[in-house]
C-alpha cells in the first residue's frame, strides 16, 4: 500500500465517519423533538379533560353552596372568588412555578441520558469506545 491510497482511504473513511455523525445527530434531533411533542400533545389532552371536570366540579359546587345558602349569586360568587385567588396567585408564582416547570421539563426531554447511547463513562463512537 502506498502513501497515495492511504490518504485517499482516510479521506473515504473521514468523509463516511461526519455523514454518519451528521445522520446520528438528525435522528437524535428528531427523536427529541417526537418525544417533546408527544408530551406537549399529552399534557393538552390532560390539560383539556381536566378543564372540563374543574368546569363541571364548578358548576356542581356553585350549585351545592346555592342550595345550602340559599342564594344563587352567592353560590357562584363563592366559586368565582376562588378562581379569582387562583389567578391572582398564578400570576405571582409563575416564573417561580409555571415557567421553571415547563422549562425543565423540556431540557429534560432535550438532555436525558439513553441507556444505548450518551453514556458519560464509556461513549461509543463507530471505531469502538473513545
Amino acid at each position: 500500500m502506498d502513501g497515495q491510497d492511504f490518504f485517499t482511504e482516510s479521506g473515504v473513511a473521514a468523509e463516511n465517519y461526519i455523514q454518519n455523525r451528521l445522520l446520528l445527530l438528525k435522528l437524535q434531533a428528531v427523536e427529541k423533538i417526537s418525544k417533546l411533542s408527544a408530551a406537549m400533545f399529552a399534557g393538552l389532552l390532560i390539560g383539556v379533560v381536566g378543564c372540563f371536570i374543574i368546569l363541571f366540579l364548578s358548576i356542581l359546587l356553585a350549585w351545592l353552596f346555592a342550595e345550602v345558602l340559599g342564594n344563587v349569586f352567592l353560590g357562584f360568587g363563592i366559586i368565582s372568588a376562588f378562581y379569582i385567588i387562583v389567578l391572582v396567585l398564578m400570576v405571582i408564582f409563575r416564573k417561580n412555578v409555571l415557567q421553571k416547570t415547563i422549562t425543565n421539563t423540556v431540557i429534560n426531554i432535550f438532555f436525558e441520558k439513553n441507556a444505548n447511547h450518551d453514556n458519560s463513562d464509556s461513549e461509543q463512537t463507530p471505531f469502538g469506545n473513545k
